[in-house]
């Protein structure tokens, strides 16, 4: 059985900082392509950041510079370091392993 459960979200202000961590369990991570994707109020799901099993990796123009994936295949772990936080960026954050999807973690940017 396929579980993602993230964590480290929160309300932050303007220009701070947050780091949200997917812990993946019964699915072959090491792999598999793996993502962030958030969703705003009446808006639909968009891609924020991926990440390739050999490393490479893949940005929405919004978060360039701004933010940063990485995983750990060891402990099956994916991650989003994200720095310089807008208002706009408030959202629910959902990480995807293959095809699979995580609960949702809220971030809220706001002072």
């Amino acid at each position: 059985q396929v579980q993602l459960v993230e964590s480290g979200g929160g309300l932050v202000q303007p220009g701070g900082s947050l780091r949200l961590s997917c812990a993946a369990s019964g699915i072959m991570f090491r792999i598999l392509r793996v993502g962030w994707y958030r969703q705003a109020p009446g808006t639909e799901r968009d891609l924020v950041a991926t990440i390739m099993s050999g490393g490479r990796t893949d940005y929405a123009d919004s978060v360039k510079g701004r933010f940063t994936i990485s995983r750990d295949n060891a402990k099956n772990t994916l991650y989003l370091q994200m720095n310089s936080l807008k208002p706009e960026d408030t959202a629910v954050y959902y990480c995807t392993v293959g095809s699979s999807w995580g609960q949702g973690t809220r971030v809220t940017v706001s002072s």
